[in-house]
């Protein structure tokens, strides 16, 4: 069999010169397009499902959402087995389902329980998320903010409006989870003495306030030949206008939201920190999608943020763009596979050369290690196998093995031929 293999090489050897171009035309395509990953995707197929029930304690998050949450998942086909974690106010659901089973036709059917389970929930629990389909390496890539002109407040309030909406766009970010900063929200601070004297209840505010910020359909008023839709105007945008809503009205005196209590902007109770070197800021990570290309997708983080550089500049902002970054292991790798031919390569040639005193046979042989590599990398990328560090890391040893083929084989075709030669 290998002598007819070998026969055939030397009588086609323009075929064999065009497969090998071929593969390494074909290689490089698949390589160019291939995701590039720290890791391989090692995670179990998992759907997790976060609910927040603010002011709850542990045990009736357990008993009044993780519990109908649950109830609401059985039967679902292919699952291994559920679990919950209870804490004040959050519930946390996650199902892990069979190593064969599709992960987006799992997420839909978890999907389509949740709707009717919804409407189980207390009121002003909710609604239950499922958290976006992550890649196992988790972060992409760790940013920072920290400045001395600028307050937490309008740091927070930036992020949140200007430079999270457009980390989201970037194609292969699935999320991003922001810590520290102070959230800036509109608070109503109530006087228990006024609230004692004209004899409200807290609740009677949160019903005051909730009836005035909603917005409602007002319908439409028509005619023979036109309708026209209305809209109300006059909603509380800002603290002042918040002040003025009415809560009760006796003959001509009238009770203000503003006389029973302090009405302002201020930071929303913070639940966690951040810090840079020391220096209070915010930290931004941005979670990579499942089987998101990690080098591709930093290169685009990095584009986005270069976008907001110069406004950082003018706005005394400091930006941390390298706390973490993974995609630093993987140039590393592919910078040490490019050393690694180049010194292989060059080894190859130079010892063949030198034994041999023959450069086409030297030329020939050094051909064997990409052609190698490559044919390792297709079968690689064929059977769905990403390409992470541990792959890189394989490829590398194993570059010394080829190597020492090469020269041992050559040499010996060389011998052999000299011998028939002879």
């Amino acid at each position: 069999m290998l002598s007819h293999l070998v026969a055939f090489s030397v009588r086609a050897r323009g075929v064999v010169l065009a497969l090998a171009l071929l593969m390494l035309g074909y290689g490089s395509y698949q390589l160019y397009k291939a995701s590039l990953d720290v890791f391989p995707e090692f995670a179990p197929k998992q759907v997790i499902i976060q609910t927040e029930a603010s002011g709850f304690t542990a045990e009736q998050v357990e008993t009044l959402v993780t519990q109908p949450i649950e109830n609401a998942l059985g039967g679902l086909p292919d699952v291994m087995f559920v679990r919950s974690a209870s804490t004040p106010g959050l519930s946390v659901v996650i199902i892990t389902f069979e190593e064969r089973s599709d992960i987006y036709l799992n997420r839909q059917l978890v999907s389509e329980r949740l709707m009717p389970a919804q409407g189980q929930l207390p009121q002003g629990v909710g609604p239950a998320l499922m958290v976006p389909l992550e890649s196992s390496s988790g972060t992409i890539m760790t940013i920072g903010l920290t400045s001395d002109q600028q307050s937490l407040m309008r740091l927070r309030e930036m992020v949140d409006w200007t430079l999270t909406p457009r980390l989201l766009a970037v194609d292969g970010v699935a999320d991003i989870n922001v810590f520290g900063g102070a959230e800036k929200q509109m608070q109503i601070q109530l006087d228990p003495q006024k609230l004692a004297l004209y004899q409200l209840s807290p609740m009677d505010i949160v019903t005051a306030a909730r009836e005035a910020t909603v917005l409602q359909g007002s319908g439409f008023i028509e005619n023979s030949n036109q309708r026209m839709m209305l809209q109300v105007v006059g909603f509380p945008v800002s603290a002042d206008t918040l002040a003025k809503v009415v809560i009760r009205q006796q003959g001509q005196s009238v009770l203000h939201l503003g006389d029973v209590a302090t009405i302002e902007y201020g930071p929303a109770p913070a639940i966690g920190g951040a810090a840079i070197s020391g220096e209070p800021g915010i930290v931004l990570m941005v979670i990579g999608q499942y089987k998101a290309n990690t080098l591709a997708v930093t290169q685009g983080i990095e584009t986005a943020l270069n976008e907001f550089r110069d406004g950082f500049e003018v706005d005394g902002i400091e930006l941390h763009a390298d706390l973490f970054r993974p995609a630093n292991y993987i140039q590393t790798s592919l910078a040490n596979i490019q050393h690694h031919l180049l010194v292989g390569g060059g080894l190859v040639l130079l010892v063949l050369f030198l034994f041999l005193f023959n450069l086409r046979t030297a030329i020939i042989s050094m051909t064997a290690i990409p052609l190698s590599l490559f044919a390792a990398l297709i079968v690689l990328l064929e059977f769905g196998v990403n390409i992470n560090i541990m792959v890189l890391g394989g490829l590398a040893i194993a570059l010394g093995e080829v190597v020492d083929d090469a020269i041992i084989d050559t040499e010996n075709i060389f011998r052999r031929l000299r011998e028939n030669a002879a």
